[in-house]
């Protein structure tokens, strides 16, 4: 947090992507997978490229697995105005978790490395992921995204429970939502 590459947006990549990205993209995934990640957006590793890899694991997303995925350029597009809020972390973040509001349907449109387009529809934690990296390619830290920055705490902290406020936001999200 703090370095200039995670502040401002990421440059657009030329396509069909260079060899020098498919570099970027193998030490990306070797890096999200050493760390135990998710995702990880190509400014978290000091790269101003509009990349993102990342996976959805089927216990975190209603039995729905997601393999590995590098979207390059993506778009994302609210399917209507839900949101739910659920705990973030982040590898950019250390040690900190957040209860963030993300909208709980997108549509997604991006490239893949030679240049293919390739698009989709995330619901639940998969669309929370989404905008979660792609925040990052846009100078975007999830604690800037959250309500009520009360409700950043340290992550061993949640072993001890939710905080009611944060208990209150997640069920009214889900009775709206």
């Amino acid at each position: 947090m703090g370095h200039p590459c995670l502040q401002r947006s990421a440059a657009s990549v030329l396509l069909p992507a260079q060899a020098t990205d498919a570099t970027l993209v193998a030490d990306m995934q070797a890096t999200m997978e050493d760390a135990g990640g998710t995702g990880l957006a190509a400014p978290q590793v000091y790269a101003d490229r509009r990349i993102i890899v990342y996976y959805v694991a089927a216990h975190r997303n209603q039995g729905k697995s997601v393999p590995l995925q590098v979207l390059v350029n993506p778009v994302l597009t609210p399917l209507d105005e839900r949101v739910s809020y659920d705990w973030e972390a982040c590898l950019s973040v250390p040690g900190l978790s957040g209860l963030v509001p993300r909208y709980k349907a997108v549509n997604w449109s991006a490239y893949d490395m030679t240049g293919a387009e390739i698009h989709g529809e995330a619901h639940d934690f998969h669309a929370r992921v989404l905008q979660h990296e792609i925040d990052h390619l846009d100078g975007f830290l999830y604690p800037m995204r959250m309500d009520d920055l009360s409700l950043l705490v340290f992550q061993d902290q949640l072993k001890y429970g939710i905080p009611e406020k944060a208990r209150a936001l997640m069920e009214a999200a889900k009775d709206g939502g």
